[in-house]
């Protein structure tokens, strides 16, 4: 992910927000929503990634392969191949088929959707997508809709608009990265009418996190290093959607995953009962190493048991007897 990549680390502040009141809201609805078991998923971002053979692959591994052995490892995908290109139906329906009933695939809405059109005049495209989507059967997890990073407050009545159109039924998770959604900035994209006062932005804003609580529609929670902002911690449905991006297992990347498992199992405590997190890494050559670690801390923390993945020790490079 190269959102919000930065190359020192070494000022930021990477302590973990309070949660916000829509949070806060979220516990006093799940208080009486009984007491289910408690579902964790923790995974990458593809399966495609050669430098993977010899670690997460055996040796020898084939490119059309690699799903097989991915779902061997982990429990879950943030499957963004399908934002840039919708998979045939049969495409689809044979990565559901390699999968156990256990498995959760998570895709993103299609570019087309979130970024080319901006969610104006969409309709056949949504319905294309959530048509494809039910491919994937039991399978399914929750679909995130990434908005692009021009897509600012002042057109909440838009997205308002679009999510109140997506089938009930149909698990989405919603993502903003513009800094007005967080109070950073004007929250102006130029795509809307002239000025809009900062007020006006603001009570937007509020409408739409809450409008996403009452139709139970998940906030994205992103953590990454040069956008402090976007881990803003509100949570709008009982499930918890992190992407959480690492800086290649440098020392507070295991600060920064304890804090995260402190936090979650707290929200565990009061009620949370769905959690996917899902790990980026620069080039992603590190990221199962920290799913396991992830998945370890679930185990310790939150008394899941969860399968950690079985890597294979690379050999040193230039090896030599002598």
């Amino acid at each position: 992910m190269h959102f919000g990549r930065t190359g020192d680390i070494a000022e930021i502040d990477f302590t973990l927000p309070p949660d916000d009141r829509v949070t806060e809201k979220l516990w006093e609805r799940l208080a009486a929503a009984g007491n289910e078991p408690l579902r964790v998923y923790v995974g990458c971002t593809e399966w495609g990634r050669k430098n993977w053979i010899g670690k997460v692959y055996p040796r020898g591994t084939k490119d059309k392969d690699f799903l097989a052995y991915y779902l061997k490892q982990f429990n879950t995908i943030e499957l963004n191949a399908l934002f840039y290109n919708l998979q045939p139906k049969q495409v689809i329906e044979r990565w559901a088929s390699l999968a156990d009933e256990g498995f959760r695939f998570c895709p993103k809405f299609s570019d087309t959707i979130s970024h080319k059109q901006q969610l104006k005049n969409v309709r056949s495209d949504t319905d294309l997508f959530i048509d494809h989507m039910q491919c994937f059967g039991r399978n399914l997890g929750p679909c995130f809709l990434q908005l692009s990073e021009s897509f600012g407050p002042d057109r909440a009545g838009i997205l308002q608009d679009y999510v109140r159109g997506l089938p009930r039924d149909f698990r989405t998770c919603v993502e903003v990265r513009q800094e007005g959604w967080f109070g950073g900035g004007a929250g102006a994209t130029g795509g809307g009418s002239g000025a809009i006062a900062a007020g006006a932005l603001s009570a937007a804003v509020q409408e739409t996190w809450e409008l996403l609580s009452e139709l139970g529609i998940g906030s994205v929670i992103t953590d990454t290093p040069g956008r402090r902002d976007v881990l803003h911690m509100r949570l709008t449905s009982p499930v918890a959607f992190i992407r959480y991006v690492g800086n290649n297992l440098h020392p507070t990347d295991y600060r920064r995953i304890d804090a995260w498992l402190d936090r979650i199992k707290s929200w565990v405590d009061k009620g949370l009962r769905e959690v996917y997190f899902f790990i980026h890494n620069p080039e992603e050559l590190f990221s199962p190493e920290m799913c396991r670690y992830v998945v370890e801390q679930f185990n310790a923390t939150c008394g899941t048991a969860l399968k950690p993945p079985r890597l294979m020790e690379k050999p040193p490079e230039n090896l030599s007897l002598f």
